[in-house]
């Protein structure tokens, strides 16, 4: 182990404290946890074992200090650290990166000022693929990283093929996580189509929903649809390097769900522009209605003011100055605007 490079192993895990998790397998069976990083060269040299490091939000210049300790491409160690990186996966002469992110949705906002913003939350997941082990790094919001750990622990059978296990149980894990959102969401979107139809229903309620729902999925697509690329490329390393055929099953399960993932967002994107388009067109139908009734009440109103008009000129009229001819006015007023009443109820103008 090159030590020169690094400084003393015991003050770079110190960094760390409680934010790093090392494991190692022999054969499929779990040997050792919790070992120092000082450890993880000479394990990750074995090749009877089976090493993941996993590295929560670490310090810039530490992680460079590992890296060069095992031999990670610095390319692919900034891009782990890099805001904003894209899902992607990239083959270095060392080792296969891999940059993914987990979702999750937080609870609506009982603010009504931030009702519309985003809800989403992501996890940034880089792995370092190597030849007998893989190290993960972690930014941004949670992740349940014991559920990556159960499932290994689950198909201990799969472990003795090496890297690909580790991978696989991680990226399942992932989609999963996006599947349980991306069901959220069609929830969300059905309950939107519900609201639609509803009476008392608040346009401005819905328009601040339908706005956060589709800012939500425009930020979820960006993270789902490049998944096929991730997992085309796992595949491809494997078919070229001929590694462990037994996994292939599993690695086409899991390509299946992806793109069931990236199928099911596009039409949940589709199903929200209709359901805008749909509340952009009632709301329409609503003005329309509104506009129908309020003529309907003015034409009532007119024939009032047409009678008082008539009646109002400087000249003698039959009635004028009685209280018959006040009486037949009010009269004519009263039936006039009954039976256009009738007339317009009937035609559903009112």
């Amino acid at each position: 182990m090159n030590t020169a490079c690094c400084g003393d192993p015991a003050e770079v895990t110190d960094r760390y404290d409680n934010s790093i998790r090392t494991r190692r397998w022999a054969h499929g069976k779990l040997v050792d946890e919790g070992f120092p990083l000082s450890a993880v060269s000479e394990h990750l040299a074995d090749p009877e074992a089976l090493v993941w490091v996993d590295l929560w939000d670490p310090e810039h210049a530490a992680l460079l200090e590992l890296a060069e300790e095992w031999n990670l491409d610095p390319h692919a160690v900034e891009d782990s650290l890099a805001h904003g990186e894209r899902t992607k996966a990239t083959r270095y002469a060392t080792h296969t990166f891999l940059t993914v992110y987990a979702t999750h949705l937080f609870p609506d906002s009982e603010d009504a000022d931030q009702a519309h913003e985003s809800r989403l939350r992501t996890t940034r997941i880089s792995a370092f693929v190597l030849p007998h082990g893989i190290v993960t790094v972690r930014r941004g919001t949670p992740f349940d990283i014991d559920e990556v750990v159960r499932r290994w622990d689950e198909n201990t059978d799969l472990l003795q093929y090496g890297p690909g296990a580790l991978i696989h149980g991680l990226l399942d894990t992932v989609v999963d996580g996006q599947f349980e959102t991306i069901q959220e969401l069609d929830d969300a979107a059905e309950d939107l189509e519900d609201c639609l139809f509803e009476d008392g229903a608040s346009t401005r309620q819905i328009q601040r929903r339908v706005y956060r729902l589709r800012k939500e999925l425009v930020q979820l697509r960006r993270v789902v649809l490049p998944m096929r690329e991730v997992v085309n490329a796992v595949l491809r390393t494997r078919a070229e390097s001929n590694h462990h055929p037994e996994l292939d099953s599993s690695y086409n399960d899991l390509y299946d769900h992806v793109m069931r993932a990236a199928e099911w967002t596009d039409s949940l994107r589709e199903m929200v522009n209709t359901v805008f388009e749909t509340n952009l067109s009632l709301q329409d139908a609503r003005l329309n209605i509104v506009m129908k009734k309020l003529t309907g009440w003015a034409a009532i109103i007119a024939v009032p003011t047409a009678v008082t008009g008539w009646y109002g000129m400087n000249v003698p009229y039959p009635g004028v100055g009685e209280a018959w001819g006040l009486m037949s006015g009010v009269g004519i007023m009263v039936v006039s605007a009954i039976v256009l009443y009738v007339l317009f109820k009937r035609r559903d103008w009112l």
